[in-house]
């Protein structure tokens, strides 16, 4: 058995299933980009694909390939119930509407938890060629180079993104009130339609912050680990910790503007 490294319980067999994951996934949903594609609705507004199925098929098993007694949970399937101290979270296609719509925003995202806490995490953009990793307490990294998250400090000068719930039909004035709030006082809001990216793209510093209510397990667990590991911080609308397992509020942010959109979520909460 290789060694695992001593900050984070990882192997390198375990950092080259993921990666090898991440390219298995990508190279799906590559060939099967621009498409006509057989879509079924999970909800009147969440779409799942051939292509997702395809690739939630060949990740999985390359996972269990590697490692048949870990657990897994997918968007896709049912999870792989163990009692191994490592999970895999997995997302095969974040952000389906956009690919279905043929809108290159969109990833593989994989993260693998060990005793409850991620330690690896992997976004892949297929058609852009951007793969985004993070081992915990390594850093994180943009193919192969260190990324930091911005340095702005101000609200102002931000760039910020957020998402939208699927239960967006019945609560949207909700939604937008912070979409208001935060556009009068920032620079711009943008809304790319794939949480996996918009955290990355915090990661790298392309966004200040981004924020979003209701997210699932598969739509973070990568993202947070890369934020954090690139200096980012990622809590809830109160500043508390969030658990992966049942992330209902999320901000992830650059650090220096963070406590300032606390203040403005308390407000309208």
């Amino acid at each position: 058995m290789n060694p695992k490294s001593e900050l984070s319980g990882v192997s390198p067999e375990q950092k080259s299933t993921l990666m090898a994951c991440l390219k298995d996934g990508g190279s799906i949903i590559r060939r099967a980009y621009g498409r006509a594609h057989d879509i079924r609705k999970k909800s009147p507004v969440s779409l799942v694909t051939e292509t997702d199925m395809a690739a939630d098929r060949a990740i999985r098993r390359r996972v269990l390939k590697a490692f048949p007694d870990h657990g897994i949970m997918t968007e896709e399937q049912a999870a792989v119930e163990s009692r191994s101290p490592y999970r895999w979270i997995i997302d095969p296609l974040d952000g389906t509407t956009n690919f279905a719509h043929k809108i290159p925003f969109f990833a593989v995202s994989i993260g693998l938890e060990y005793q409850g806490d991620i330690v690896l995490g992997g976004i892949y953009n297929p058609i852009l060629n951007e793969l985004f990793f993070a081992e915990k307490g390594k850093g994180a990294f943009l193919n192969g180079k260190r990324i930091r998250v911005s340095k702005t400090g101000s609200i102002i000068d931000s760039l910020l993104v957020t998402g939208f719930p699927y239960d967006r039909q019945k609560k949207a004035r909700f939604y937008l009130r912070f979409v208001r709030a935060f556009m009068q006082r920032c620079r711009g809001v943008r809304r790319l339609g794939a949480a996996s990216i918009d955290l990355a793209y915090v990661a790298c510093g392309r966004f200040e912050a981004y924020w979003e209510f209701n997210l699932k397990p598969w739509d973070m667990a990568a993202g947070k680990l890369i934020v954090e590991e690139a200096g980012g911080r990622v809590t809830d609308f109160e500043g508390g910790p969030v658990n992966v397992d049942l992330p209902a509020q999320t901000l992830a942010s650059n650090v220096k503007i963070h406590k300032k959109m606390l203040r403005i979520f308390l407000k309208y909460l």
